[in-house]
């Protein structure tokens, strides 16, 4: 008899309750007229209190956040914008639309973010802003990349996509640049579906980001159907806010397990020597978006084994992301050294919030099989 396939254990999803539907249901069904837009001000005024910032809008993706936050900024021909070449490409893409030049930098071996060294090599007179993406939960140093920003007049700002729950020196991410992006996609931490949000402190800041996300209609405007500029249509549905208010009430809940289920991977492999887990820097907590580990090179254990060795157990683990400059629309840039060489040899681990400890153990036995075929 062939063995027993066993159940496909996914890579993430989220977590869904009576409250979520609840508040979901009460929008479909009331929530229209005058009452559109009941549970997106929820929503934000909630988003903006647990960040800690003074405003908050919600958006249609992390990428519309970030898309309309450089427009907000003036970042156009003629800018470039640095960023970690290790990134997903929602956060180079608004720069690539909006006709600035993207320049990619390395990352740090620890932390797999930003590289402030790197960041103050790569500063011109065309230089605009600064892109600091807190990957997988790990901080970028806030701290270093804040004093270059000061220094050389430069925006800096937040793609905390996948930072929720992570804090940086009593800050939480997202709310230390001049405005933090962050995303709401069925992957992340909390969900709306699909969905974002742009957070900043800048009033003048938020008041231009409101107008361009509704198509360029200020709210001051008294004429009805009157833009004042073209905007975009990057708006959140008052059914994905009503979903998003929920996840928001549970969400030390939500972050806490996260960084429940990372701990416990740690534990099961503290006896393996050669690997490195998502960083957590000095006195900052890493909301543990997505449990990931980097092998050494000396392991000769790379992507491909990886992803073939969990596909073989019916374990949909993901490969970490690769490098930007990788990509066909952009130049190589193969000496940034970090960002080619760690997605080789790292896997993205199951962490969704009722992920079961067989269903841990099932990938690290993975991890444990691969192990032993390297003596």
């Amino acid at each position: 008899m062939s063995p027993k396939v066993q159940d496909k254990i996914p890579y993430t999803r989220p977590s869904i309750t009576d409250l979520e539907t609840n508040y979901a249901t009460d929008a479909a069904a009331n929530g229209w007229g005058e009452r559109c837009y009941d549970y997106i001000y929820k929503f934000e005024n909630r988003f903006k209190d647990y960040v800690g910032t003074s405003f908050a809008i919600s958006t249609s993706s992390c990428t519309g956040a970030l898309h309309m936050g450089m427009k907000a900024l003036g970042i156009g021909p003629g800018d470039e914008v640095i960023l970690a070449d290790t990134n997903w490409i929602a956060t180079v893409s608004p720069v690539v639309h909006l006709g600035a030049q993207p320049v990619f930098v390395d990352i740090e071996e620890e932390s797999w973010c930003l590289d402030p060294i790197q960041v103050e090599n790569a500063i011109t007179k065309r230089t605009k802003a600064i892109i600091a993406v807190h990957l997988y939960g790990n901080l970028a140093d806030m701290s270093k990349l804040l004093s270059i920003s000061k220094k050389y007049n430069l925006y800096l700002i937040e793609d905390a996509a996948e930072a929720i729950g992570s804090v940086y020196l009593g800050k939480k991410a997202g709310c230390i640049g001049i405005f933090g992006a962050f995303s709401f996609h069925g992957t992340k931490t909390i969900t709306t579906g699909e969905g974002g949000a742009l957070v900043t402190n800048d009033s003048n800041l938020y008041e231009k980001v409101l107008t361009l996300s509704n198509h360029g209609r200020s709210k001051f405007q008294k004429k009805q159907f009157w833009a004042d500029n073209v905007g975009y249509k990057y708006k959140m549905s008052n059914i994905q806010a009503a979903i998003g208010l929920a996840q928001l009430e549970r969400i030390e809940d939500l972050v806490a397990r996260k960084r429940e289920i990372l701990s416990q991977y740690k534990n099961y492999l503290s006896n393996f020597s050669g690997l490195t887990f998502n960083y957590e820097r000095t006195s900052c907590i890493n909301g543990a978006w997505m449990p990931t580990v980097v092998f050494d090179d000396y392991l000769n254990i790379n992507r491909d084994s990886l992803a073939h060795a969990f596909a073989e157990q019916n374990i949909d683990a993901r490969v970490f992301f690769w490098p930007l400059s990788s990509l066909p629309m952009f130049t190589s840039q193969r000496n940034n050294i970090n960002s080619w060489s760690i997605p080789e040899r790292a896997i993205n681990l199951p962490s969704f919030h009722d992920i079961s400890e067989e269903q841990i153990m099932r990938s690290v036995n993975c991890i444990r099989h691969l192990f032993n075929q390297t003596k």
